[in-house]
C-alpha cells in the first residue's frame, strides 16, 4: 500500500539544496521498511495459520490488529507530533515499531494473541511514523521537483512490498510444512515441539528488522533536517460537530471515503489470502515457500503500474483511468474465482497491475477542491484506512462458510464500487477551484 498522502499545511526553513541528499536517503529507506513491513503480514497469515491451525477469519485477526492500529493511533499520532515536533515525532514512530518487532521474539513462545499484540504495536509505530515523515519529502528540495521526490519515495516503498514476501518465503516459509491432518496423527508432545520450531522461525528475521529500525531511528534522530511548523485548520473530530460547513458536507469526500475503505480492503484481502489461494489443489497445489515468491508478482505489478498510470494520465483523466482499472480488476478476480490452475493463479496476481494507481487517484480526488478543510479532509481519508481491517476479516470469514476462491467475489464487489466513484468524478477536475486551493 502506497504511503499516506498529506494534506495538512505545513510550513518549513529552506535547506541548501546540496544538504539534502542524506536526510532524502533516510526518507527514502524509511518509505521501503514500512512498505517491507506491511507486505509481510501476507506471509505471516498462512504461516501463524498453520502453525497455530487457525480458521481463515481467525488468521485475518492479523490484518485486523495491524491495520486497525491506522483508525486508533491516527489521531493520538497528530497530537504527539504537535507536542514533540515532525522530527522527533519520526524518531518516536521508529522505536514503537522497532518494539513491536522486538515483541514477535516472545510471542513465539507466548501463543498467537502474543503475535497480534505485537502487530498492533508495530502498526502503530508506522502510522506515527507516516504522519511525521510524509512532509518531508516535499520539503527535501524546490517545490518545483517535489513529485519526482514523491515518485522515487513512492518507487521504494512499493519495492518493499515486492521484495518482501520473496524474502519472507526464503527466511520464515523454508521449513517443512504439516496439515492439520497430520498434525492430528502425531503424539501431542510432537505437535507442540513442531509449533514451536515453527512459530520461532520468525524470531530472527523480526529481530533483525528492529535492530534496521532502531538504527534508523538513530540516524533520523541526528539528521539535519528542515523545520516544518505546523498550521492550525479545522480538526478531524471536534470542528465536525460545530461547524456548519465541514469536510463531510462535501460529498465527493465521503464517496471518496468509502472508496478508499473498500480499495486497501480488497488490496489487504487479496495480498492477505494469495499464499493459501496458490496452495489449492486445483489452483497451483504450491507449498507456501513457493507460493510466497508469486506473492512478489503481485505487489510487484503494483510498482511497475504505478509507473504506467503516471504516464497515462497526463493525458486521460484520472477518473476514466480509476473506473478502466476497476473494470479490468473485476474480470480478473471473476476469472479468478470461476476458473483453475494456471489462469486462475495468473488472472489474481494480475490484478495487483490495476491496483497500482487506486490509492492516490482516489485520495487525490476525494480531497480536490475542499480549501480549508483539505487537513481535515485527508484525516478522514486516513481513518478509512481501516478496511484494511475489516474487509479481509469478512473474507475470512467467507472463506470458512464457503470456501476461499469463492470468497474473492467481495473483492470484486469493491472494485465496482471504486469504478462507480470513478465515472461519477471523472470530470472533477474541470470544477471551478474553491477560494482557498487544496494542497495535496
Amino acid at each position: 500500500m502506497a504511503s499516506i498522502p498529506q494534506g495538512s499545511s505545513t510550513q518549513h526553513s529552506s535547506v541548501d539544496a546540496g544538504n539534502n541528499t542524506v536526510p532524502l536517503i533516510i526518507i527514502t529507506i524509511l518509505f521501503f521498511m514500512w512498505g517491507l513491513l506491511t507486505s509481510m503480514n501476507d506471509v505471516l497469515i498462512p504461516h501463524l495459520k498453520s502453525v497455530y491451525t487457525l480458521s481463515y477469519t481467525q488468521a485475518m485477526l492479523v490484518q485486523f490488529c495491524f491495520f486497525g492500529a491506522y483508525f486508533v493511533i491516527s489521531l493520538p499520532a497528530g497530537a504527539l507530533i504537535k507536542k514533540l515536533g515532525y522530527q522527533n515525532g519520526a524518531v518516536a514512530g521508529l522505536i514503537i515499531a522497532a518494539s513491536g518487532c522486538a515483541l514477535f521474539y516472545p510471542a513465539a513462545t507466548s501463543g498467537y494473541a502474543i503475535f497480534l499484540l505485537a502487530l498492533f504495536v508495530l502498526a502503530s509505530g508506522i502510522t506515527i511514523l507516516q504522519v511525521a515523515a510524509n512532509p518531508y519529502v516535499t520539503v527535501l528540495g524546490p517545490a518545483r521537483t517535489a513529485s519526482s521526490r514523491l515518485t522515487l519515495t513512492q518507487a521504494f516503498n512499493s519495492l518493499g512490498t515486492t521484495i518482501a514476501p520473496w524474502l519472507g518465503g526464503i527466511l520464515i516459509l523454508g521449513g517443512a510444512v504439516l496439515t492439520a491432518d497430520q498434525l492430528n496423527l502425531l503424539p501431542a508432545a510432537e505437535v507442540a515441539e513442531y509449533r514451536a520450531k515453527e512459530a520461532a522461525s520468525v524470531q530472527g528475521p523480526y529481530l533483525a528488522l528492529a535492530a534496521a529500525l532502531l538504527g534508523l531511528a538513530l540516524f533520523f534522530a541526528f539528521a539535519k533536517l528542515p523545520k516544518i511548523q505546523h498550521e492550525d485548520e479545522p480538526g478531524v473530530s471536534g470542528d465536525m460537530a460545530s461547524n456548519k460547513e465541514s469536510a463531510l458536507s462535501h460529498k465527493h469526500l465521503v464517496l471518496g471515503a468509502i472508496g478508499i475503505f473498500l480499495y486497501v480492503g480488497a488490496e489487504v484481502a487479496i495480498g492477505s489470502l494469495l499464499i493459501n489461494f496458490f496452495g489449492e489443489e486445483n489452483i497451483a497445489g504450491l507449498k507456501e515457500a513457493d507460493a510466497a515468491h508469486l506473492v512478489s508478482y503481485y505487489w510487484g505489478g503494483a510498482m511497475v503500474g504505478r509507473f504506467i498510470g503516471f504516464a497515462v494520465m497526463r493525458y486521460i483523466s484520472p477518473g476514466k483511468t480509476l473506473a478502466f482499472n476497476c473494470i479490468c480488476a473485476v474480470l480478473l478476480v471473476l476469472t479468478a474465482t470461476f476458473t483453475e490452475g494456471k489462469l486462475a493463479m495468473w488472472a489474481i496476481i494480475a490484478v495487483g497491475l490495476f491496483n497500482s494507481i487506486m490509492f492516490p487517484t482516489i485520495f487525490s480526488m476525494a480531497l480536490h477542491n475542499l480549501g480549508k478543510f483539505t487537513g481535515q479532509g485527508s484525516g478522514v481519508l486516513c481513518m478509512a484506512i481501516v478496511g484494511g481491517a475489516l474487509v479481509p476479516l469478512l473474507q475470512g470469514a467467507l472463506a470458512d462458510t464457503f470456501g476461499l476462491q469463492i470468497s474473492f467475489l467481495l473483492p470484486a464487489a469493491c472494485y465496482l464500487y471504486i469504478m462507480y466513484f470513478g465515472i461519477k468524478y471523472a470530470g472533477i477536475y474541470k470544477t471551478a477551484p474553491a477560494s482557498e486551493p487544496a494542497h495535496l
